[in-house]
């Protein structure tokens, strides 16, 4: 695991990284944040072994669809635009509650080119715009979506300092690539989910966000 401090990071080299299939860890409005590029199906079945994820709800058995995929975050509601199903609730959603921490699940378009860890079974993805000027960025200048998860191993807390990602990763087999230090953050919430599909919206996660509707 690289440690890059956030007064000496140079984004250009992290992005390029993330282009080559690295894994990162990074700060995000809710906690730090494992990631990589969201159309690298290589760096996505990284991230998660490096969360220990158990087989079965990596890749299910249609196709390796993830039957639990990961969340991505964007800078923006137009790069979300790319590779969602856009309607009338989720602009009514995006316009009220992005950025921050809601994230959406709906409908992916096809051929959307992001990996198959990320798109669930149903043709689903979870997205979120980021709130967090560091994981934007990241996303902005990679032109893609990244991989959001907890960066932690799978059912232990959330960590919101780099102290607690190393304690977490430090012994074991499967590592981040590269971490990036921004201090200690708030500790919040998760993000609250929602579900949106023909026009119709269901929370799945009660989250930092009490979203209305």
């Amino acid at each position: 695991m690289q440690i890059l401090k956030l007064d000496s990071l140079d984004f250009s080299d992290v992005v390029e990284k993330l282009r080559n299939g690295f894994t990162i860890v990074y700060p995000t409005e809710t906690c730090y944040g494992l990631g990589c590029d969201a159309r690298n199906n290589e760096a996505v079945e990284k991230v998660a072994k490096i969360k220990q994820r158990p087989p079965s709800s990596r890749f299910g058995q249609d196709c390796g669809v993830a039957s639990k995929p990961f969340l991505v975050v964007v800078p923006d509601a137009a790069m979300a635009l790319r590779y969602l199903e856009w309607s009338p609730k989720l602009q009514e959603l995006a316009d009220k509650y992005w950025p921050g921490a809601l994230t959406i699940v709906a409908l992916a378009k096809d051929n959307c080119g992001l990996a198959s860890g990320v798109v669930a079974a149903d043709g689903t993805v979870a997205f979120r715009v980021t709130s967090h000027p560091i994981a934007a960025r990241l996303s902005r200048e990679l032109d893609a979506p990244l991989v959001s998860t907890s960066a932690n191993i799978s059912g232990q807390e959330q960590p919101y300092s780099v102290e607690a990602v190393q304690r977490y990763f430090a012994s074991q087999p499967n590592q981040p690539d590269i971490i990036i230090d921004a201090g200690e953050l708030p500790q919040r919430a998760p993000s609250t989910i929602v579900r949106v599909v023909d026009g119709k919206v269901e929370v799945v996660r009660e989250g930092e966000v009490v979203v209305n509707f």
